[in-house]
């Protein structure tokens, strides 16, 4: 490679978007004096939503360094839990993750999720005008500049994922209360309320009911409620 360049390390939980550092974590990369090291880092195939510190010949810099020839670079992932500026935390997912939406509302998250592809634009300004971290294991959207911000969900597996996010940003956690559906907020509910959407042998079997104040949809602990009581009892015992 000709040019000047700076030497690139990475932290071991970011090689997943690097293979070619590897084994070292160090890689060398070109600069032409006016890319930002943000952007040099992201040109690499890190999303700047998982980087941390940024460290340059061992001093802290913002994204917004204009790195020169000859300097050592060190990337950091992001610190857990990772403090996200303004309240309250609230996620938005895309397409792909329904399962880990519907498991994040079964704790109390507030998690709204794009049932639909509505494309990277769309998402990303939603995430902006609602202020919401956007989780996508799609890098080029965590790219996205108008993106308020976002997170990286490393796993395809829904009970790794979700230990991720919980790990990683520590929401507060307020099982039972939202809809898994819509994301809405439940309230109590008597049998009459619902009546409509019970079978006979439901009402015959249950007396505690809730329903979502959005969408109308009744709850109670039906056939599948042992398997979700567990997911509850591992996350928020």
């Amino acid at each position: 490679m000709n040019g000047p360049e700076i030497q690139v390390g990475f932290a071991p939980e970011l090689l997943l978007f690097v293979p070619r550092a590897r084994p070292a974590g160090i890689i060398r990369a070109p600069v032409d004096g006016v890319s930002t090291l943000g952007h040099v880092v992201e040109s690499l195939g890190v999303p700047l939503t998982e980087v941390g510190t940024l460290l340059v010949d061992g001093h802290r810099v913002p994204p917004g360094h204009v790195p020169v020839a000859g300097e050592s670079v060190a990337v950091r992932p992001v610190d857990r839990p990772q403090r996200v500026p303004g309240a309250p935390l609230r996620f938005l997912l895309d397409v792909h993750l329904g399962t880990l939406a519907r498991r994040l509302r079964l704790l109390g998250v507030d998690a709204a999720y794009e049932s639909t592809d509505i494309g990277d634009p769309a998402l990303a300004a939603r995430s902006a005008a609602e202020r919401r971290v956007l989780l996508s294991r799609d890098r080029g959207l965590l790219r996205r500049r108008e993106l308020w911000a976002g997170a990286f969900v490393y796993s395809t597996r829904p009970d790794d994922q979700l230990s991720d996010i919980l790990d990683r940003f520590a929401p507060a956690l307020h099982p039972w209360t939202r809809c898994t559906a819509c994301n809405g907020l439940l309230r109590e509910a008597t049998k009459e309320e619902v009546a409509d959407q019970l079978e006979s042998g439901t009402q015959r079997s249950y007396d505690v009911f809730a329903q979502c104040a959005e969408c109308g949809r009744a709850y109670w602990r039906g056939a599948h409620h042992e398997q979700l009581e567990a997911i509850v009892r591992k996350h928020a015992p």
